[in-house]
């Protein structure tokens, strides 16, 4: 075994009585337990739970009969699949041509020095989790910045900006 698998069989195993395990449980039979579909079982796992824990990469290897690490290898290789638990409030700053042209890169430098964390990360107490995307596909109103899936554009970096601290502070 090697260690990831290793590391992963450590973890406990998920309770049989969480109603999103059953879910999760019809889903990979509606997929006829095809170890093929295991990208649509991790999206429908973090779709249930919010992230990829241990466990639960470990219990959808087991019911595809696939290696943990096959299953841990699928999922670290997507970036949208994550292993933290979701933050309160996510903010996802675009970094593309027009947006970074109209001050995107302001915007995220000033969000990280406000929160004490880097693109990628989520604050400490679990509050908020600041991520880039290469094109978000929201050009005509540059700069974008998506704020707990709200779209906000069309506007200077400054004022996107205080938008998203004032809802910070307020929350």
């Amino acid at each position: 075994m090697d260690s990831i698998s290793a590391h992963i069989a450590t973890s406990t195993q998920p309770a049989t009585t969480d109603n999103r395990l059953q879910i999760l449980d019809a889903t990979i039979k509606r997929y006829q337990y095809q170890q093929d579909t295991l990208i649509e079982v991790l999206h429908k796992a973090q779709e249930l739970f919010g992230y990829l824990e241990n466990n639960i990469l470990l219990y959808i290897a087991q019911s595809l009969k696939l290696p943990p690490s096959q299953v841990y290898g699928v999922a670290t290789f997507y970036h949208l699949f994550s292993f933290t638990p979701p933050a309160k409030h996510t903010c996802v700053v675009c970094t593309g041509t027009a947006c970074y042209f109209q001050g995107t890169q302001a915007i995220l430098a000033n969000l990280e020095k406000y929160a004490h964390i880097h693109a990628g990360e989520t604050t400490s107490n679990g509050e908020f989790s600041l991520f880039t995307a290469r094109c978000i596909g929201t050009c005509g109103i540059a700069p974008v910045v998506v704020f707990d899936d709200t779209v906000l554009g069309s506007d200077t970096p400054e004022n996107i900006c205080d938008r998203i601290i004032t809802q910070l502070e307020q929350s």
